[in-house]
């Protein structure tokens, strides 16, 4: 990263794995400094993405370039258990360091989120208390949580539930009990390209 003094949008992004709107988003509002080029484009010094990754808990790539983190949101132990040793088989199987954590309702979930800082989050809709419809919102209207990706599950996938969660920033949701191709290429795993969006 140090070969050169600053960096693009699209670089900072590909190292923080998130996406170049992200990246413009966080400096529009000032969390990352950044420099203008006389044709007006945003310049970020190495020095400040350091300072910036500090700040945010955030792991630069390196040798855990394979690390992957995701979080299940559950109330039903079982449903989560099972989910949990899914994944990691999968990620041993496609030779990713692939680390599962579980949360039982939407306020344990938000204490996982910044303590585990998961790259994807599989979200049980149905939960007491702080339901997943509630629990996607807080998290994509929070600058710092908005680009965890999050594959919602539900029992009951009618369209009011499906249309409700997509619109609270969830990427798609599927149905219990959850296929495993359809997991794989939720979560894109076979590419693996969840890692560009952790929580940052």
């Amino acid at each position: 990263m140090r070969s050169k003094p600053y960096l693009t949008s699209n670089e900072v992004a590909s190292l923080l794995r998130v996406s170049p709107v992200t990246v413009r988003q966080w400096a529009q509002k000032g969390l990352i400094n950044a420099e203008f080029t006389p044709g007006g484009h945003r310049r970020f010094m190495v020095d400040e993405i350091e300072r910036f990754a500090s700040e945010y808990h955030i792991s630069l790539p390196g040798d855990t370039a394979n690390d992957l983190r995701i979080l299940i949101v559950d109330d039903d132990k079982h449903i989560a258990g099972y989910l949990a040793q899914l994944l990691t088989k999968i990620g041993e199987a496609q030779g990713l360091n692939l680390q599962t954590a579980q949360a039982a309702d939407g306020f344990d979930a938000g204490i996982k989120v910044l303590s585990f800082q998961p790259h994807a989050i599989l979200l049980d809709l149905l939960m007491p208390g702080m339901d997943g419809f509630e629990v996607c919102r807080s998290l994509k209207d929070d600058p710092v949580t908005r680009a965890i990706r999050i594959i919602a599950v539900t029992a009951f996938p009618t369209d009011e539930n499906i249309e409700r969660i997509l619109a609270a920033g969830a990427e798609l949701c599927l149905s219990k009990p959850i296929d495993q191709t359809m997991l794989v290429e939720a979560l894109k795993l076979d590419g693996h390209p969840t890692r560009h969006a952790p929580m940052r």
